[in-house]
């Protein structure tokens, strides 16, 4: 796992919120403070020991867990979880409520203060929905009177003001301590090598430099607590999301790396780099997560600073709007942080099917909405055909099962969303195909006379097509909207990873669920395959399973 910036690295920081411009805080001692996902072998330890001598520990969900397995523990981005178990470095047994079981240490972070009470975590961590809950919060957390209220927020001011600070020096660093020198030792270095370890981290120097400026022309140095700086973050609220393709590329910068570091002239290399421009001695892959940190810690730092700014305050609604904006930019970079975490998914889905034909699902497609088994029905023939259906985003591919294996599915064709009409049927007699139908739904081609009626056998199964289909309607607009598509480059590096894991000529023979595995043990066991480690984790857990158990993952229907 990358390094992370040491406490020392930043030359100021602010005593209320830590001294570190990554994303979560570091250990503290006695003041139970805790730092990253999962956290590392002292911080693992230091958890333990808290366990054992009976405090309650308890852990923010990062993202969304959702699991079909009986023994682990489902949850959402943002509920509290109390830590039962964390001796497994990847796994840790965890309750909400009454429910308990296994869940992804990766997915959560330690509560910033152990001992602060439940009431006051969740509202430091949730928005101040009402005026009187913001003014109860205040006066406990900060006491009585304006001028502690002030200091407070001089507190968070400076640190937001001094992380930025730090963090442009950072960037800096790179750009001109590592990909200059890089650049001139063309001999060890492509520009493709340099453009996968580095990203797009030349646009965010450049973008930050900016973002600074703007910060520093709101700041009132003589009084720090009366800076307006809200509105700083909503004018750039939309250039923020040049984070997305950072984070998105960095899992692929941190192979590269590695594949470099297993060099000795090339640690030699990146060592001398970081000599000549006289930085801190972190290694390049932790200089390289700083991007990845910055952007998350945003939202938890404009919470900060809406907790302590009074309502009266001119600030007050630009720093309420600035924090919705920048856990939207944060929840968009997620997004599309699992969509291409899904295409690897999707490859190997489409290299699991015999037959197939024509070009590959990704080539259009980049989500799985639903899928399930319907009785399909087409013209001229009105002939009625057993069909596995996966729906995604514009287009649905419909397969046959083997009738030995059922587990083997048979490529069968494909239906453009894009020139389908979609029609909820009543029951009773169709006039196109002029036969009763019962649940049944109608597809009809917009630019040709191609009709298809699908069939289920419950009401609640075709209730839930209907939602699916409607589901892919504004999936694909919500991608128009938002500018989302998937490279050719990454297309080809998901088809190529799916064809390594099938080789030509050997079975695609399925196991057993892992679920029927889980179900058949007399004690909770630890999960035997681990979630991918990945500094900046945004995707569910992947598992040695079926095809089927796999694809059924990634739709949002699927309980």
């Amino acid at each position: 796992m990358a390094a992370v910036l040491p406490d020392g690295a930043s030359d100021k920081a602010g005593d209320e919120l830590g001294s570190e411009d990554d994303l979560y805080e570091d250990f503290r001692g006695s003041g139970h403070r805790f730092g990253h996902p999962g956290g590392g072998g002292g911080e693992q330890l230091a958890i333990n020991e808290l366990i054992s001598d009976g405090s309650v520990v308890f852990a923010e969900a990062l993202w969304d867990h959702v699991t079909m397995d009986v023994q682990e523990l489902g949850f959402k981005a943002g509920d509290v979880i109390e830590v039962v178990d964390a001796t497994d470095k990847e796994w840790w047994w965890g309750r909400i409520m009454d429910s308990e079981g296994w869940f992804p240490a990766s997915f959560v972070r330690l509560r910033v203060n152990q001992d602060e009470p439940m009431e006051e975590y969740l509202a430091h961590l949730g928005e101040i929905q009402a005026l009187d809950e913001g003014q109860a919060s205040l006066g406990s957390l900060s006491g009585p009177g304006l001028p502690c209220k002030e200091q407070m927020r001089t507190n968070v001011i400076n640190e937001i003001m001094s992380t930025e600070q730090d963090y442009i020096k950072h960037l800096k660093d790179i750009c001109e301590g590592y990909i200059k020198q890089c650049r001139k030792r063309t001999d060890m270095f492509t520009e493709d090598q340099l453009r996968t370890i580095f990203g797009n981290i030349e646009d965010i120097y450049r973008f930050q430099r900016k973002f600074l400026k703007t910060l520093e022309k709101r700041f009132n140095k003589e009084q720090p607590h009366l800076s307006e700086i809200g509105c700083c973050f909503l004018e750039y609220q939309t250039d923020f999301q040049i984070y997305s393709e950072y984070c998105n590329n960095h899992p692929n910068a941190c192979v590269q790396l590695s594949k470099l570091m297993k060099v000795n002239k090339y640690v030699f290399f990146f060592e001398a780099c970081r000599l000549l421009q006289r930085m801190i001695d972190i290694s390049l892959d932790g200089f390289l997560l700083t991007p990845v940190q910055k952007i998350c810690k945003y939202p938890l730092q404009l919470a900060e600073l809406l907790k302590y700014t009074n309502p009266q305050h001119r600030d007050y609604k630009d720093v309420d709007a600035a924090l919705n904006a920048m856990k939207n930019v944060a929840r968009l970079i997620n997004e599309r942080k699992r969509r291409l975490e899904n295409i690897e998914k999707i490859a190997r889905w489409q290299s699991s099917i015999e037959d197939w034909e024509g070009e590959d699902v990704l080539s259009r497609s980049s989500e799985l909405i639903f899928s399930g088994e319907l009785t399909k029905l087409s013209q001229p023939q009105n002939k009625s055909q057993q069909r596995m259906f996966f729906l995604f985003d514009h287009q649905m591919i419909y397969c046959k099962k083997d009738l030995l294996r059922r587990d083997m599915l048979y490529y069968k064709g494909r239906l453009e969303m894009d020139q389908m009409e979609v029609i909820d049927l009543e029951d009773g007699r169709e006039k196109d195909f002029n036969i009763s139908v019962k649940n049944a739904l109608k597809l009809r081609s917009l630019n040709t006379e191609e009709i298809h009626i699908l069939c289920t056998k419950k009401p609640e199964q075709k209730a839930r097509w209907l939602r699916a289909f409607a589901d892919e309607r504004r999936q694909v607009l919500h991608d128009r909207e938002t500018g989302f598509s998937l490279t050719d480059l990454q297309k080809k590096q998901a088809m190529l990873n799916a064809c390594k894991s099938h080789p030509a000529g050997k079975p695609k023979a399925v196991t057993r669920p892992y679920c029927d595995f889980l179900l058949r043990q007399k004690h909770p066991s630890l999960p035997t395959a681990l979630p991918q480690q990945q500094v900046f984790m945004l995707a569910e857990p992947k598992r040695k399973t079926t095809f089927w158990h796999n694809i059924g993952r990634l739709t949002p229907f699927k309980k």
